[in-house]
Formats: C-alpha cells, sequence, structure tokens
C-alpha cells in the first residue's frame, strides 16, 4: 500500500520550498568556518573534537536518511508500525543535506591536518566516544541481521545523530567559555545554522498540519530534536558572540596573543594539551 498523498497543493509546495531552503541554509553555512580557515591559513578556535564528532553524526544520520529514503522494504516496517495512511517523514533535502554533510565535513578535517592549530589536538574522550559509538552500531547491526528490524536498525543510528549532535556542539561552547572569545568560530556558520533548525521544524509542522497527524514528529523523533537542538546551541553561540564577548574578538586574532592559557582544553590531561578540536 502506498504511502498517504498532499491533501493541500500549497501545503506541499510550500514543505518543498521550507525543505529545500533549510538544505541551502544548512549546507551554505559549512562554508563560512571554510574559507575562514582558508584565508587565516590556521584552525586555531575552531574546535578539532567539534569537527570530529560532527563527522560521525552526520555519517549516521546519512544512513538513516538515504535508508528510509530509498528502501522499500524499510519503507513497509515503518507503514506497519506507524500506519499506512503516513507519510515518509524523510524528504530528497534531507538525503541531499546528509550527503553534502559528510563531504564538507571531511574537507574541514584536511584543513585541521594542514593548516596551523597551535597545542590542540583531538581528545581521548573524542575518540573514546566515537570508538564507542560505531561499536554499538556495528553490535545492532548483527542482532538486526537475523530478523532485518532494519528500521529498528536505523532508528539506532538516528538516535546516534541526536547524542552526537548534543555532544559536538559541547566543546565549541566550552572553548569559547575558556578563551572568552567566538574567535575562530565563524558567525555566519552560526547564523545559516540557526535558520536550517527554524526550516527543518517549520518543514514539519506544515506536513504535520497537511495531514492532520503530528506521527511525523515522533515518527523521526532525531529530525524534530536535530532541530531542536542546533536552534538552542546556536542561539547560545550567538549570546556568546554578540552579548558576552564581543569586544575580545580583535584582540584574539594575532596569533601571539593566543596562549596555553587561553586555550585550556575541555578535559584536563596528564600533559594539559588542548583537546577540543576533533
Amino acid at each position: 500500500m502506498a504511502a498517504a498523498s498532499w491533501n493541500s497543493i500549497p501545503l506541499e509546495i510550500t514543505y518543498r520550498v521550507l525543505g529545500w531552503l533549510t538544505f541551502t541554509f544548512w549546507s551554505v553555512g559549512f562554508y563560512p568556518q571554510v574559507i575562514l580557515n582558508f584565508r587565516r591559513k590556521s584552525v586555531v578556535g575552531l574546535s578539532i573534537d567539534f569537527v570530529v564528532l560532527n563527522l560521525t553524526k552526520h555519517s549516521s544520520y546519512l544512513i538513516y536518511n538515504a535508508t528510509l529514503y530509498f528502501s522499500s522494504a524499510v519503507q513497509e516496517q515503518y507503514f506497519q508500525k506507524y500506519g499506512f495512511g503516513e507519510m515518509i517523514p524523510v524528504a530528497a533535502n534531507d538525503v541531499a543535506f546528509s550527503a553534502h554533510a559528510v563531504f564538507v565535513t571531511s574537507v574541514t578535517l584536511f584543513q585541521i591536518a594542514i593548516y596551523e592549530r597551535g597545542s590542540q589536538k583531538v581528545s581521548k574522550i573524542a575518540i573514546g566516544i566515537v570508538v564507542s559509538v560505531w561499536l554499538v552500531a556495528a553490535v545492532c547491526f548483527f542482532v538486526a541481521l537475523p530478523t532485518h528490524s532494519w528500521l529498528w536498525l536505523i532508528s539506532i543510528f538516528n538516535s546516534i545523530q541526536v547524542f552526537m549532535t548534543v555532544i559536538k556542539y559541547t566543546p565549541q561552547a566550552y572553548m569559547n567559555f575558556m578563551r572568552k572569545s567566538t574567535d575562530g568560530l565563524s558567525i555566519f556558520f552560526i547564523l545559516l545554522d540557526f535558520s536550517g533548525g527554524v526550516g527543518s521544524y517549520a518543514q514539519m509542522a506544515v506536513q504535520s498540519i497537511d495531514q492532520d497527524s503530528w506521527v511525523n514528529f515522533y515518527g523521526n523523533i532525531g529530525k524534530t530534536l536535530l532541530s531542536l537542538i542546533c536552534v538552542s546551541f546556536d542561539l547560545l553561540f550567538m549570546c556568546q558572540h554578540f552579548v558576552l564577548y564581543p569586544s575580545n574578538k580583535k584582540a584574539l586574532i594575532s596569533p601571539k596573543i593566543i596562549s596555553k592559557e587561553n586555550l585550556e582544553p575541555l578535559v584536563n590531561s596528564h600533559n594539559h594539551q588542548v583537546p577540543e578540536n576533533v
């Protein structure tokens, strides 16, 4: 049985427009940071942990989105669980965004490898989180294999991306707090990320209004939480940039002024090296 169809053409158009606007905001939002890194030939001020955790987050989200969008077997399991009168809660823009995000995050990691990063390195905690997450995913795959519980399996990946979304922002927020500056973090990235979060949530609301059902909000709880978490952290970053530390950015532009004290690690290690950026 096919999925439900749209009841209102204007709402369907609005849904698709919001979806591709969200894709544009979130996708373009990667590039200010990439360009800033390129111009400075430095990633000092950008949390390496943030980038490493971000790659795992987007990879997990791509697995979820692409599988639910393209696999008829997984879609069948979705309908059996939530009802054949519902719509698949993943749009083409979700798949496109995830694939693009994995690519650009990989580019940022390459920049971290070749540009000045001061005393920063990937923290042991971040490495432990990434390894643990993929081990859990591997175990879940073998658990799902005998019964072909693919919807359950990709839901695990959706949960991983939510968990990683929360975790990935924390090192950057902490670094800004410790340095009392947002220098090195592109505010344009934050503004575009915020716009994408609002657009994503609005897109889901439009679908719910058209279908007179809120199933897509909890049927794809990962997308719902992703939007809310992004907006929350972006508001924090905007507060740090415009309200808390607006006068300290210029003072930290010169590498000579950036000291080890300004780059205290997220978690103290025995050698006191900075492990923020993943």
